[in-house]
């Protein structure tokens, strides 16, 4: 099986030989302008020290500063948060916002640390990476297993070093340290936003949203917030899974009870809750439901040549980042399934991120409906520019978002005089 980098760079590849782009500057698109790999060491409260690799990845700032999450995970790896990191490039660029792509990582479990033992990690890996973030360098937020929490303490450790509080330097920030209303939503909203513009102009599924099934495969962040909008949307939420299994039931499931009784049980199995109607399914058989829209919101590389034959969604909205390999989404078109991918479909979060980073240097700051409002604007224009080139050019839907995303960062490069690998920044 090929690896997430490498299935990223194929989709580059590709997308690239069909706006034309020539040798030299495909090689530019492909290579990150820094990577940074350190080992903090960190005090643990029995007094010893452990050293954790960790990595901040800057792709691309040819439209603007770099910007993307920091994961804390025990099986991170550079090649992982390079992969990440290039996908933030040609999110940023197909959302039309001024930022370049960036990713960040520690491979660590923080669930085998105590609160104390994270903020430490937290702190090393800002006093890491200092010199090279900043609010016009490039700007961190949440990803897997980070929060707001632990926003606020890199915010304040960088602030630390500078002297003043400097809230630019990082979104997904709590509200009271100047965290923006509606961010926490923002990924999933952008993701509900794509799926009602989906189907106004989709052929297979009613326009009516009761008669649309969903299955969504995580319910953290993303995952959670959507079932709970596309349940209040009139949409049935037929299943739900976390990492250890999840609950089916074909006549739709409780979601606000049963995303309570998480939120309150977070350590314990999804598929140890709901009602009795409520059937255990594991997350393969999650993924091949009889449903007409199936979403991946967990991880990387979730649908793959080997079972892709076995979903039946009519279309794959993608909420993860890659979890669909080149070699599956293949196989997926050659069954007449649809996928919506990873940098239209979950654009959302980094729009929340752009809106709050913009309130941050203004200092001046939004009510949630008005953040929610301009992020479906947004997305809204994304997709439709999107489906434009999806139907003039005869393409899919990666095809035409990377078409897009690419064709803008390339006409960028190309203004500021950079065409080779190495280009100076």
């Amino acid at each position: 099986m090929s690896s997430f980098l490498q299935n990223t760079n194929t989709l580059i590849d590709h997308a690239a030989a069909l706006v034309g782009v020539d040798a030299a500057m495909l090689a530019a698109l492909k290579k990150p302008a820094r990577v940074i790999e350190v080992g903090l060491s960190v005090a643990m409260d029995d007094g010893t020290k452990k050293t954790f690799p960790a990595w901040r990845v800057q792709h691309s700032d040819a439209v603007g500063p770099f910007k993307g999450g920091i994961r804390f995970h025990p099986d991170a790896n550079l090649d992982e948060v390079s992969a990440l990191a290039s996908l933030m490039t040609w999110k940023c660029s197909l959302m039309g916002i001024p930022f370049g792509g960036a990713k960040g990582a520690v491979r660590v479990n923080p669930r085998e640390l105590s609160r104390g033992e994270v903020e430490r990690v937290s702190r090393a890996y800002v006093r890491a990476i200092a010199d090279a973030i900043g609010p016009e360098k490039d700007i961190p937020a949440p990803d897997v297993n980070t929060d707001s929490q632990i926003m606020a303490w890199m915010v304040d450790e960088y602030s630390h070093a500078r002297g003043y509080f400097v809230p630019g330097a990082f979104t997904g920030k709590p509200i009271e340290l100047e965290g923006s209303q509606g961010r926490e939503v923002a990924t999933a909203f952008g993701g509900f936003v794509t799926l009602r513009e989906y189907l106004k102009q989709a052929s297979d599924l009613s326009l009516a949203s009761g008669d649309v099934t969903v299955a969504i495969q995580g319910v953290g962040n993303v995952g959670g917030h959507l079932a709970e909008m596309l349940h209040q949307g009139g949409f049935k939420v037929v299943a739900l899974s976390d990492s250890k299994g999840g609950l089916y039931n074909p006549d739709g499931l409780n979601v606000a009870t049963l995303l309570e009784e998480k939120k309150m049980k977070s350590n314990a199995p999804l598929s140890d809750m709901g009602e009795a109607a409520d059937k255990k399914i594991t997350n393969k058989e999650l993924l091949e439901l009889d449903v007409e829209v199936l979403v991946p919101a967990a991880l990387e590389a979730q649908i793959t040549e080997k079972n892709a034959d076995a979903v039946r969604a009519i279309v794959v909205v993608e909420m993860a980042n890659g979890p669909i390999t080149a070699a599956g989404e293949e196989a997926l078109i050659q069954k007449g399934i649809e996928v919506i991918p990873d940098i239209l479909a979950n654009g959302g979060g980094v729009v929340g991120s752009y809106f709050e980073w913009v309130q941050n240097l203004q200092r001046f700051y939004w009510e949630e409906a008005e953040v929610l409002e301009k992020i479906d604007k947004v997305v809204t224009a994304a997709f439709h520019g999107v489906m434009r080139m999806k139907k003039e050019h005869d393409m899919t839907w990666r095809e035409a978002a990377y078409a897009k995303a690419i064709a803008r960062v390339v006409r960028a490069m190309e203004l500021r005089g950079r065409r080779e690998e190495g280009a100076p920044l």
